[in-house]
């Protein structure tokens, strides 16, 4: 059964900002504690990242995915293939420009490879919610030195 969750949150940096702080793949460790490692396995000709290789942990699960990328203007999707713990994952950041602020929506939709206690998908989702906005929102403000999670 397919696990879904969103979070909206405004950023105090123009949307572009919010878009390189997203295409800084390699980044996305230094900001997601549930990332331990990221890479940009290849590029659309404009620099942006197409295809990228993840490692990520989370309450003692390892899974590595190949994420397929695709920009727009004002957003951001990634779906990755299947892996040990997922059959699927969608992921979708969609921008909206609020005077000098920028409205951020993350949705993600993650069909685990087995059934998870509800309690163990509640968790997830506030782990993941928060990595993907919270954590996002410190490195885009903060930039790189001082993103890590706290």
């Amino acid at each position: 059964m397919a696990v879904r969750a969103s979070r909206e949150i405004v950023i105090d940096a123009p949307p572009e900002a919010v878009l390189d702080a997203l295409a800084d793949v390699e980044s996305v460790p230094v900001w997601s504690p549930i990332h331990k490692d990221a890479h940009v396995v290849d590029r659309y000709d404009d620099g942006r990242p197409r295809r990228v290789k993840v490692t990520i942990r989370m309450f003692g699960f390892l899974d590595h995915e190949i994420l397929e990328y695709h920009w727009g203007r004002d957003w951001v999707v990634w779906d990755a293939d299947r892996t040990a713990q997922q059959h699927a994952q969608h992921v979708e950041y969609t921008l909206a420009r609020e005077g000098d602020a920028t409205r951020v929506r993350f949705d993600v939709t993650v069909e685990p490879s087995a059934p998870l206690p509800q309690f163990l998908v509640k968790r997830a989702k506030k782990t993941v919610l928060a990595a993907a906005t919270e954590g996002l929102r410190r490195f885009v403000l903060n930039g790189k030195a001082s993103a890590a999670p706290g």
